[in-house]
């Protein structure tokens, strides 16, 4: 297997201030991964045997409910750890991560990553920042689940999901991965047709344009109005 080379890390903030002896060094236990679109990463309750980077395309994180529902969690980009169940103290995956797009991906094994957060400073603290920023993501969606009427909660997915991965184009900012309106329903505790409602008024209002499974945010401050129930029916 030919070597990895350090540059395909070198750039990320996980890895700032590391020497280039040790990125090596860390290259040297990675294996990298071609995942096609709709192929799983890993999958909950599995082994958590390694931890992975995504180096190219989107993955989604989905959870299944005991009673079989499945939930999306969130989407990761390039760039983002994912499946760091160590991390977290566990010792299998808490959701299945699915390629929404064909992926690369690093993989290490799970016994490293305290070795990598204890020896390098910067990994470390990225490692405990994206846990930190995703328990928040998960704490600030089960508030609007609870608190929110359907259309703040449609609204601040989009804006999210715009703000997280948003190509600017000549119509707005593009969601840059496929992303159904199922999608949306499950992110948000709705239904399909309620998405399906929802994204057709935006457009009739300029707000949004949407296609098969594409949606571009054209009016992202009219939009943030409804997300904070200052409702635009302009």
């Amino acid at each position: 297997m030919s070597r990895l080379d350090r540059s395909l890390i070198s750039g990320l903030p996980l890895f700032q201030g590391i020497a280039p002896a040790d990125l090596d060094a860390v290259m040297q236990q990675a294996r990298s991964l071609r995942v096609a679109k709709g192929d799983a990463i890993f999958e909950q309750e599995g082994d958590a045997h390694s931890f992975f980077l995504l180096l190219d395309g989107y993955a989604r994180v989905v959870k299944t409910t005991p009673d079989g529902q499945q939930v999306i969690v969130r989407y990761i980009s390039a760039g983002e750890l994912m499946g760091i169940a160590q991390a977290l103290g566990r010792k299998t995956y808490p959701a299945n991560a699915i390629a929404v797009v064909d992926c690369v991906v690093l993989a290490w094994p799970g016994q490293l990553w305290a070795e990598f957060a204890a020896r390098f400073p910067s990994f470390g603290t990225g490692t405990y920042n994206t846990v930190g920023e995703r328990l928040n993501d998960a704490q600030t969606r089960f508030v609007e689940m609870s608190t929110e009427q359907v259309e703040q909660r449609v609204a601040n997915t989009v804006l999210r999901l715009a703000n997280q991965t948003g190509r600017k184009t000549e119509d707005g900012l593009l969601i840059d991965f496929p992303i159904s309106r199922q999608d949306i329903a499950e992110m948000t505790g709705t239904t399909l047709h309620t998405v399906s409602r929802l994204l057709t008024a935006w457009e009739e209002r300029g707000l949004v344009k949407s296609g098969r499974q594409r949606v571009t945010v054209v009016e992202p401050h009219r939009l943030l109005l409804l997300a904070e129930g200052r409702a635009d029916k302009t």
